[in-house]
């Protein structure tokens, strides 16, 4: 039985269900727990036309609208974008193994945002303006190097030749990125506190920031999916069927690094989300990147969503950093990919 490659509507349905479920839970579980029903009203109040009597306090509300809410979409359009650039960047390598994090990528990003943060001021929002342009800037040159390095290898180099690639080119960005905060020690608490991941302290002003590149990204990502299916089988058969292998590659690479140096300059470095959801999505529902890619953007919030509130309850009142919870599962998670991946290279 061969794996289907269109997304079935009932699958979308089901991700969707779930992402409500994980916002709601959200937005209503922390130190102050908030009623469900409530909270569900409260939201949909946000919505033009839609009056409903919520029964929460004027307080409530506000911890509703203007703390927990701003959080939540923060970490759906972060957890979206981490997922859906490691679905792409798995089909561009054609490596189970690429992910963001591991490719250097968020290496770069966050070598960028330190850059903006120690020479440039901070806005009222937060970060300075120019911030998700020298994250982009990073971002791009690191998978670049990477992908370079890794090529040098020959065609038949093992999947794993590429991580190694990764990790060196993360391992040379963090120690410019060392460097420049010794110069810089003013910065240091600031920089630390971002690189370990921060939804705390969310605002819609982040949420406006993000938003517009990580639509433009999804939107050209997915709109690949079917190119990306036909060149999994090589690029002679893809150039005969009317693709250009190369140019769909370097949009793919565009388009998924912007993703993640938006997604990196708001909310630091979170680890591992692009590799575990592609790979559930994989496992439950097939191979073709027409079903990996929609899938991951819904379920790669869902899952961030769920990890940030696990980062919230898990030691109340002191919070975990979120990039602590995603490497606690992802860790175990890509050494089990790995091992399938060598296995299947036997």
């Amino acid at each position: 039985m061969t794996a289907p490659s269109r997304l079935r509507w009932w699958w979308l349905a089901l991700g969707l269900v779930l992402l409500g479920a994980a916002t709601l839970a959200g937005v209503a579980l922390g130190a102050a727990e908030l009623p469900l029903a409530g909270v569900a009203a409260e939201i949909l109040n946000l919505v033009p036309g839609i009056t409903l009597e919520s029964g929460l306090t004027a307080r409530q509300s506000a911890i509703v609208t203007e703390i927990r809410l701003p959080r939540v979409v923060l970490a759906l359009l972060v957890g979206a974008m981490l997922a859906l650039a490691g679905g792409a960047y798995q089909g561009v390598f054609r490596n189970p193994l690429a992910e963001p994090f591991l490719l250097g990528v968020a290496a770069g990003a966050g070598l960028g945002v330190t850059v903006v943060i120690a020479l440039q001021p901070a806005t009222a929002s937060g970060l300075p303006v120019t911030t998700p342009v020298a994250a982009f800037t990073g971002a791009l040159g690191a998978v670049l190097v990477t992908y370079l390095l890794g090529a040098a290898g020959g065609r038949d180099r093992a999947p794993e030749t590429l991580i190694l690639a990764g990790v060196a080119v993360a391992a040379f960005l963090t120690a410019m990125q060392t460097y420049l905060l010794q110069r810089h020690v003013e910065v240091i608490r600031e920089v630390y506190t971002w690189l370990l991941g921060r939804l705390g302290g969310a605002t819609w002003g982040d949420v406006r920031m993000l938003l517009p590149y990580a639509v433009v990204s999804a939107v050209v990502i997915v709109l690949l999916g079917r190119e990306l299916d036909v060149m999994s089988v090589g690029d002679h058969e893809a150039s005969g069927l009317g693709i250009n292998p190369q140019v769909i590659r370097i949009v793919l690479l565009a388009a998924a690094s912007l993703g993640t140096a938006a997604a990196v300059s708001v909310s630091g470095l979170i680890g591992f989300v692009g590799i575990i959801v592609p790979h559930i999505v994989r496992l439950i529902f097939g191979t073709s990147y027409r079903v990996i890619l929609p899938l991951s953007v819904v379920l790669g919030a869902a899952f961030l969503v769920l990890a940030d509130l696990a980062a919230r309850t898990v030691d109340i009142p002191r919070e975990v950093p979120i990039g602590v919870i995603t490497a606690f599962l992802g860790a175990p998670f890509f050494v089990i990919v790995l091992r399938a991946t060598r296995r299947a290279a036997l």
